[in-house]
């Protein structure tokens, strides 16, 4: 059998499977997402120009900050430090990221299947919005899930009433 490793392209981020190129790793996250889920106290990543809110707190994007505090929204950069992101919210313990649904990388493997307490993978694939606060003309071009750590976050997620498919206790099957 051949090794499959060496077709692998080093350089793709969490957003993109065919190529590392992207025009910009800033996504808006949509404004009913953050209506579901109610305003959060932290939004550790937030884009410099962000037309509504999503936390009390919102920090711009630059190096992942140490001090956390309460209930965290995390919509990561979407490229090769989103891992780092979810890394610190899973220590974190208490909040919810918004991903794409990559349930074969070793970073989901590590910070959602092996941490999370719940995770609804959304219908269909969501539509961004763009830093002017218009809604991108194109899909996200993969599947998204929102991932909750702590008992709070995965309750809010269960009955946020967004559309998609809700689990939790996996760890225990």
């Amino acid at each position: 059998m051949k090794n499959l490793g060496q077709y692998a392209n080093k350089s793709r981020t969490m957003g993109s499977h065919q190529s590392s190129v992207m025009k910009s790793d800033v996504w808006l996250t949509p404004p009913e997402i953050i209506k579901a889920l109610g305003l959060f106290d932290l939004d550790p990543c937030c884009p410099p120009v962000m037309p509504w809110t999503t936390a009390n707190i919102m920090l711009h994007q630059g190096s992942v900050p140490r001090d956390w505090r309460g209930r965290v929204w995390l919509n990561p950069p979407y490229s090769r430090e989103a891992s780092a992101w979810l890394q610190r919210l899973a220590s974190h313990g208490k909040g919810t990221a918004l991903i794409f649904a990559r349930t074969e990388t070793t970073w989901f493997r590590k910070c959602v299947w092996e941490k999370a307490n719940g995770i609804l993978f959304l219908n269909g694939r969501i539509h961004f919005y763009l830093q002017n606060g218009t809604r991108a003309k194109a899909n996200a071009g993969a599947p998204s899930c929102l991932v909750s750590y702590g008992d709070s976050d995965t309750q809010a997620l269960k009955t946020c009433g967004l559309s998609g498919s809700f689990i939790q206790d996996w760890k225990t099957l």
